[in-house]
């Protein structure tokens, strides 16, 4: 006898989305914490996309997110995280939609260097009515600054956590999505939408 009841169903499984601009580290966040090796759709950046994408503040990024990205977590034998990666450039924006329509709630990466590169991304989740945290990246070769300076800076309400994020980083990336869980929690009890 297995000691299950007969009323178990299985694991059940949510959808996180991980977004923000061009070059932020969505693909690294992904990949730091995945249990499976992450489905990617890195493609390598070619003459065509000069002009196109904007990778000048990016000079050693040779590849970029033509699709998305896409990891997965069992938290415990009942609930399985499915991670959905947003490709960063506009011109794949209209992917936005489809990769976040069923989500639970999102994580929007911040580069400090390039902090207008997120305003889309926040504007995109506001109007969508997505709960999420923004994670500012730490990025070894920007300027640290102090998350309330960042919050200025980015016009977010205080009911959005800003946390700090080393994309890299297992145990950093378990914060942002214990985060993005707890503020899905909290909005749903308290019945605000984002």
């Amino acid at each position: 006898m297995s000691g299950r009841s007969d009323t178990y169903r299985g694991p059940s499984s949510t959808k996180i989305v991980i977004s923000g601009g061009f070059g932020v580290g969505k693909t690294t966040f992904i990949g730091a914490i995945s249990e499976i090796e992450p489905l990617v759709t890195e493609a390598a950046m070619t003459e065509v996309s000069v002009g196109v994408d904007d990778s000048g503040a990016l000079p050693d990024k040779h590849t970029t997110t033509v699709a998305l990205d896409f990891g997965r977590i069992t938290l415990d034998e009942s609930l399985i995280l499915y991670l959905f990666g947003t490709p960063g450039q506009d011109r794949f924006v209209f992917l936005w939609d489809d990769l976040v329509d069923g989500a639970l709630g999102a994580v929007v990466l911040v580069d400090t260097r390039r902090v207008e590169d997120c305003y889309p991304v926040l504007d995109y989740f506001e109007r969508a009515g997505t709960p999420f945290i923004v994670a500012v990246n730490q990025f070894d070769d920007a300027q640290v600054f102090d998350l309330d300076e960042v919050r200025e800076a980015l016009g977010v309400e205080q009911r959005i956590p800003l946390v700090a994020c080393d994309a890299r980083d297992r145990a950093s990336v378990k914060q942002a999505l214990v985060a993005v869980i707890e503020q899905v929690l909290l909005q749903r009890l308290s019945g605000v939408t984002a």
